[in-house]
């Protein structure tokens, strides 16, 4: 199997380096064909790896970075007050062909920002959109855009739609279903710009274009792919996962209520952690920038040691497929 090389902004996330440190050895030592690049402060980096034995570092080096883009900064301030941070230069690395993908748990907006900047979008794409698998019943649904995108015109939602669709083939669905998500399934409901969009994908024959979905069937797993603007995809991301976590909580605690319940309980308790652990936010972490030219996966910023691992795990798919090479090739030919 050949190499898969990977630039870690080690700098960004509500935790900082130490267990995006951690997660990047774990990944290491799981996949034996996987380079990664640290990037970030020198001496910060190497005192935390010092703390762990066997480090192989002839599949890790450090490239240094003086600067931090810090969760509050405004995409201004990346862009044109920091040019040694270390979410740019993990994002040159990749645009000089040094490295095949790029994860950061930094600030999204500067991130956003900084890729369209560096590595410019497939030609033909406005903007790219934030994309990430969702679990449903029958398995996984691609939910894009995530936040990236606030305000969405008829046809960004079109090209949202065709990304997504070759993403879902890269991942292995021959013919994935294609929704846009709305307030019902009815040709009336919605506003103008899903309407249109509804209008667009539909004239597009080599699309599996299935219509409207509503957030119920998405969860029955009713389509392969779905399409919204940010804001709807965003609150509809943060609720899945406080939802996952409010669940697991009570359930845990209705078990826990008394002796009966205890010994319930502790026979549904293999059930129970499967349950948990597949619906984890930290498992289904990393959301893929769909239309740049270059993988670049934003990990949630609360991302533990865990859910960084997901991120890198996504940027390994990413790669594998080839997911930048099948966009460009598959997307000229079908936009307006």
């Amino acid at each position: 199997m050949s190499a898969q090389i990977i630039a870690i902004d080690a700098m960004g996330g509500d935790f900082g380096p130490r267990s995006i440190v951690e997660a990047s050895l774990a990944c290491l030592s799981a996949t034996p064909s996987l380079y990664l690049t640290l990037v970030g402060q020198p001496q910060l980096l190497e005192q935390l790896l010092a703390q762990h034995r066997g480090v192989d570092r002839a599949r890790l080096q450090i490239a240094p970075a003086s600067e931090v883009v810090g969760m509050d900064d405004k995409p201004g301030v990346a862009l044109r007050g920091k040019p040694d941070s270390s979410m740019r230069v993990a994002l040159e690395l990749l645009r000089d062909d040094k490295v095949q993908a790029v994860v950061s748990a930094g600030n999204t907006g500067a991130l956003m920002a900084l890729s369209r900047h560096v590595l410019k979008t497939v030609p033909g794409i406005d903007r790219p959109a934030m994309v990430a698998a969702l679990p449903t019943q029958t398995g996984y649904c691609q939910l894009l855009d995530l936040g990236a995108n606030v305000d969405c015109s008829a046809e960004q939602l079109f090209q949202f739609a065709l990304m997504g669709s070759v993403a879902a083939q890269a991942l292995g669905i021959a013919r994935p279903r294609v929704a846009l998500l709305n307030i019902g399934t009815e040709d009336i409901k919605g506003n103008q710009q899903v309407k249109q969009a509804a209008a667009l994908l539909q004239g597009d024959s080599a699309l599996n274009y299935i219509g409207y979905i509503e957030g119920d069937g998405l969860y029955r797993g009713e389509a392969d792919v779905v399409v919204c603007d940010g804001f709807v995809g965003n609150v509809l991301l943060k609720s899945s996962e406080g939802l996952a976590t409010m669940i697991a909580a009570r359930t845990e605690a209705l078990f826990s209520s008394g002796t009966f319940s205890r010994l319930a309980g502790a026979l549904a308790l293999p059930l129970l952690k499967r349950l948990r652990s597949e619906l984890a936010p930290a498992r289904h972490n990393g959301a893929s920038f769909l239309g740049l030219q270059g993988i670049v996966i934003k990990s949630h910023g609360s991302a533990g040691v865990e859910g960084f691992q997901s991120a890198i795990q996504r940027a390994l798919v990413e790669i594998r497929a080839d997911l930048p090479k099948r966009l460009q090739e598959s997307l000229p030919d079908r936009l307006p």
